[in-house]
């Protein structure tokens, strides 16, 4: 039980990363778009 918990939240967390760094890319990507 405790195992599956740890992937789980392991999982969760890859998952938030790679929203988070999706998100920044965006965030870079609309400044340049304004600088441009």
């Amino acid at each position: 039980q405790i195992d599956s918990l740890a992937v789980k939240r392991r999982g969760d967390v890859r998952k938030a990363k790679l929203y988070y760094l999706r998100d920044l890319s965006g965030k870079a990507a609309r400044i340049k778009e304004k600088l441009s």
